[in-house]
């Protein structure tokens, strides 16, 4: 932050106030004050007719800051700040540029008139942290767009462009693109030549009256959105603040979103939210790599299979207008895998989130081949085969040979040793793993697995390039199924021992799906498919899954897995499943009892936690809360526990010890807890602690 937060300057009748906080504008304490100073400045200069309000560097204001939240409150409110503005009794126009978001827009909505240059984004993303808008989101908006635009934008978190907010009211007129400030302070002109009254949207009515005269509009909208919002508690908070700013005048509106505002953030899932929110970031920063750490550039990539993982991952490059040259063994696998590419592209240009010409660009910088030869022009080279050791080390050994100086070559592996594989190549500092999770094309998680021998640079190029193809690359180290499909094991093990035991399939994934999980581990074994791994010439009948893939169960795609599945894959309880469960059961001497739903949570989760602390002390993660952004972006974790570690603080790691204890005792060693879980418990500490403890020493 500067010493001068906010300046002022004139141009002839109208005061220009600037926000000047890099990198985001954020509306912290110091900046609240020294806006106040400036608009009591500007309002006690008779020269002054008009305010013009901006933000210095890329955009308007990125909102509150949020490292005050949970904080003794410092200065004058953002509240309180927007008061004053609103009830300037010289027009105040709001100049918006790059992003208005969250505090930002409140802001702006304080503001009488608002106008942006073309490119600007409005949003109110607080929802995203578990929260409602805290400084009159919820109450001015609806007055400005009406209540469904409102909670359309209140509960989704996602910006709205310029010329989309001015189509529904929110942006009054769009500026040059490079002309704000001037068009600005024109338009100031303007509204004082009109000589009429600043508008204030506290007062208005006319937009908010729709939702009073169809009270049914907020059911509706709930219905709607009730699979998106399952679980979470913001996003009802926000539609019953909406519902206020109808139903109340603006003064207990107020009042309402404050009240609904300091209720969530003192709860559970904000808390777990914002722990995310940090994480991710937190994930970027790789000690020992520096800023200054070179990076390698990357024009065109290569890609070794045509496949589902393969064609996913090829998108991400196109997405993001970087060539590639995708190569298959044989024709019939190539074409297939192009057809796929360009099915998945055309479904987006169908739903409108793409163009009909996005499709082409694309699909024109994809280069298909059968020839590993015409991978020897490019900068990286990521191999996405069977997962098969061997078959990965006769590729890398092809790539050593054809490869060009300084081009990385990258395996897609989810188990497998990168330092065995590099070990086949000349070059193991130019070898990385760089995991992408399915489908590659939508889900955000990248682990960068770092080997033995890997270059600093190499490490740094695969984390910036994550991030430009969009993904959340977390840094993990090598070992069986790195982080998150090592710590899954653990409960896909406890899984198949419980329904011998006495617990069903369904049981056992409604209790993990009822943590906020999308599927539980039967279901997800059904959508994978139950023979990934599975041969019919050596299997013989020994486990549930062998029988199941032996009677052609094999999940979805056949129709029947642990579940039998309608035309449209709607899943019901099999008696067939049930009866091989409990045949096996017999065979094996297991005798049936009645399993808990507290037993079945704790022996799938728990050992989860106690692996993920075993991956700590291995220093195969860097961080407990990079453990949580690999299960919240990888898996599915549900974002508003924060992750297993930050959960299993939530639950109290005495508890989890004295279960795995219990389960050791009961079950055996693959229960004996972790010497960290020790250590942790001993000193009364946590994993947030130990991460920050580990962020002090560094």
């Amino acid at each position: 932050m500067t010493d001068t937060p906010t300046t002022l300057r004139r141009d002839g009748r109208i005061a220009v106030i600037t926000l000047a906080s890099p990198p985001v504008n954020a509306l912290g304490s110091a900046v609240r004050e020294s806006l106040r100073d400036r608009i009591a400045e500007a309002g006690a200069d008779e020269a002054v007719g008009a305010i013009v309000l901006t933000g210095s560097g890329k955009l308007f204001s990125g909102g509150a800051d949020i490292t005050e939240f949970g904080k003794p409150p410092r200065g004058m409110g953002l509240g309180e700040l927007l008061d004053i503005i609103e009830t300037s009794f010289k027009p105040v126009v709001a100049a918006i540029h790059g992003q208005a978001l969250g505090g930002g827009l409140e802001l702006a909505l304080a503001c009488h008139h608002r106008v942006a240059t073309p490119s600007a984004k409005l949003g109110l993303p607080e929802v995203k942290l578990g929260l409602v808008p805290g400084a009159g989101g919820t109450q001015r908006l609806p007055r400005v767009v009406g209540p469904q635009k409102a909670l359309e934008i209140i509960t989704s978190g996602q910006p709205v462009g310029a010329k989309a907010a001015q189509a529904m009211g929110l942006v009054d007129a769009l500026t040059g693109a490079d002309t704000l400030v001037a068009d600005a302070v024109a338009f100031a002109e303007r509204v004082l030549a009109e000589g009429q009254a600043s508008p204030r949207i506290r007062d208005r009515d006319d937009r908010i009256a729709e939702g009073r005269d169809n009270p049914g509009l907020f059911e509706a909208f709930r219905k709607a959105n009730a699979k998106k919002f399952r679980g979470f508690e913001a996003p009802e908070g926000c539609i019953r603040c909406v519902e206020a700013a109808c139903n109340r005048p603006f003064a207990e509106g107020m009042a309402f979103e404050r009240e609904t505002f300091e209720r969530l953030m003192h709860g559970a899932q904000s808390i777990a939210q914002r722990h995310v929110f940090f994480a991710e970031r937190e994930a970027a920063k790789i000690p020992g790599l520096g800023k200054d750490t070179p990076t390698r550039a990357v024009a065109r990539v290569g890609i070794i299979g045509a496949g589902t993982m393969g064609g996913g991952i090829s998108m991400n490059f196109l997405n993001a207008g970087i060539p590639v040259t995708i190569v298959e063994a044989k024709p019939e696998a190539l074409e297939r895998g192009l057809k796929t590419i360009r099915r998945n592209y055309d479904g987006s240009a169908k739903k409108g989130r793409i163009t009909a010409a996005d499709v082409e660009t694309r699909m024109g910088l994809l280069t298909d081949s059968l020839d590993f030869a015409d991978l020897a022009a490019c900068d990286l080279i990521i191999e996405a085969a069977f997962e098969d050791t061997d078959l990965k080390r006769t590729i890398f050994e092809k790539l050593d040979a054809i490869a060009k100086p300084g081009a990385i070559l990258a395996s897609n592996t989810s188990y497998l040793d990168i330092d065995v594989i590099a070990g086949m190549t000349k070059r193991p500092q130019d070898v990385i793993g760089m995991h992408f999770f399915s489908p590659a094309n939508v889900m955000r998680l990248l682990e960068v697995v770092r080997g033995a021998k890997t270059a600093p640079d190499v490490i740094a190029t695969a984390m910036a390039l994550g991030r430009r193809i969009g993904k959340v690359a977390v840094l993990v180290g090598v070992c069986h199924g790195f982080v998150g499909n090592r710590m899954l094991e653990q409960r896909q093990r406890e899984a198949n021992k419980l329904i011998l035991e006495g617990a069903l399939p369904q049981d056992v994934d409604r209790v993990v799906e009822g943590v906020g999980l999308p599927m539980g581990p039967f279901a997800m074994s059904d959508l994978a498919g139950l023979d990934i791994g599975w041969s019919a010439e050596t299997s013989k009948g020994e486990s549930v899954r062998d029988i199941l893939c032996e009677q052609d169960r094999r999940g979805q795609k056949t129709g029947r897995g642990f579940y039998d599945y309608d035309e449209n894959r709607q899943s019901t309880p099999s008696s067939e499943v049930d009866a091989v469960i409990r045949q096996v059961s017999e065979r094996k001497g297991i005798a049936r009892r009645t399993v808990t739903d507290q037993e079945i949570l704790e022996r799938c989760l728990y050992p989860m936690v106690n692996e993920g602390a075993k991956i700590l002390e291995e220093g195969k993660a860097l961080r407990a809360s990079d453990i949580d952004t690999v299960w919240i972006n990888g898996y599915g974790w549900p974002v508003y526990t924060g992750g297993p570690m930050h959960w299993a603080d939530a639950i109290g790691l005495d508890t989890i010890l004295a279960r795995m204890k219990a389960f050791e005792a009961e079950h055996g060693p693959e229960f004996t807890p972790s010497a960290l879980l020790e250590k942790l418990v001993a000193e009364g500490g946590s994993f947030a602690g130990y991460d920050k403890a580990a962020r002090n020493a560094g």
